[in-house]
């Protein structure tokens, strides 16, 4: 077996892939950009595409999740209020993961 170094990223990716994921959607923004980016490696295999805001992600995983259809969707922890609108319909099908992402801001914290 083959050992390679992934970022925590590029293995959320590698394992979306292995899963069977067949769409991935995301809006683009640190920290969670490089899933998508390493997702689109794979684009002979699996539908990749960037959304124009957080709530459209949502409903193209929706829609394809309806068709039967395993998908990620990728966004920064910010991004979620705006992706609640379709969010019941995600819950309804067990085929779209949800992933949000956010910066450790720990350091940066006043006590």
């Amino acid at each position: 077996m083959e050992t390679k170094l992934l970022s925590g990223n590029e293995a959320i990716a590698q394992a979306a892939y292995e899963a069977g994921v067949a769409v991935a959607a995301g809006y683009p923004g640190t920290p969670s950009t490089e899933i998508l980016e390493t997702l689109s490696r794979y684009r002979d295999e699996l539908y990749c595409e960037w959304a124009p805001n957080e709530k459209v992600a949502m409903e193209m995983a929706a829609g394809a999740a309806l068709a039967g259809v395993r998908t990620i969707v990728t966004m920064k922890h910010v991004g979620l209020n705006v992706a609640a609108d379709p969010l019941p319909l995600v819950g309804v099908h067990n085929h779209v993961k949800v992933l949000i992402r956010t910066i450790d801001l720990c350091d940066d914290v006043a006590e």
